[in-house]
């Protein structure tokens, strides 16, 4: 199991290379499918810094995001000139600024009554960052505490695995099956290889890689 400090690490270290400095197409391309309503609050988990946050909320959404590193937090805030204010909850250390409520903590810890209000789940880099037994707690857990009725785009890469250590993780559509299935309704919206424009992953000997986008529904 990857401990907190793995990832404290990585931010202290300055080692995110998972970060990225421009809104991620696909959630551009496909945000619209799920036909949420402008007010809709989402959820964005392991949220690190992304600029992905900042676009739902310009979309009109209330976004809680969860993320575990104090200096991800920090970082967001500061590089795009936001003062959040700051309060601490049983859940976590909550900042919040304009529409983003970003949560500094576990998010294992994020309860039913958190994630109650929550109409949607926008998972770029959460699934895919945990290993195969903390992949199943993680949907079991906090996937299992969302209302019925709650959406999901969930972006995931597969590539084979014993050609790389994670994270990311490969994490191929079987194991979304068996992971989200029965309670979520699961579409898979579009794949495509990504090889050519990821050279790190080529010069670490990885021969395929593709990237799959799902839309989720929560039916149980």
């Amino acid at each position: 199991m990857m401990e907190a400090d793995f990832w404290l690490e990585r931010w202290q270290e300055g080692r995110t290379r998972f970060h990225r400095d421009e809104v991620m197409p696909l959630l551009r391309q496909h945000w619209s499918q799920l036909a949420l309503s402008a007010d809709g609050q989402v959820f964005v988990p392991l949220a690190g810094k992304s600029l992905d946050m900042l676009w739902l909320a310009e979309q009109g959404h209330a976004v809680l995001g969860a993320e575990l590193s104090p200096l991800a937090v920090a970082q967001f805030f500061a590089e795009n000139g936001l003062s959040p204010d700051v309060i601490d909850e049983s859940d976590g250390r909550h900042h919040r600024a304009g529409r983003i409520d970003l949560v500094c903590g576990d998010v294992f810890a994020l309860d039913s009554t958190s994630l109650a209000n929550c109409a949607a789940v926008y998972d770029r880099a959460a699934l895919i960052a945990l290993p195969a037994d903390m992949r199943r707690r993680y949907v079991s857990e906090v996937y299992g505490r969302l209302p019925l009725g709650c959406q999901a785009l969930l972006i995931t890469l597969e590539y084979p695995q014993a050609e790389k250590a994670g994270p990311p993780f490969s994490v191929d559509a079987a194991e979304v099956q068996a992971l989200f299935s029965p309670h979520w309704s699961i579409e898979e919206v579009d794949r495509r290889d990504i090889l050519a424009q990821e050279p790190a992953f080529q010069a670490e000997g990885v021969t395929a890689l593709a990237t799959a986008v799902y839309h989720l529904r929560r039916v149980a």
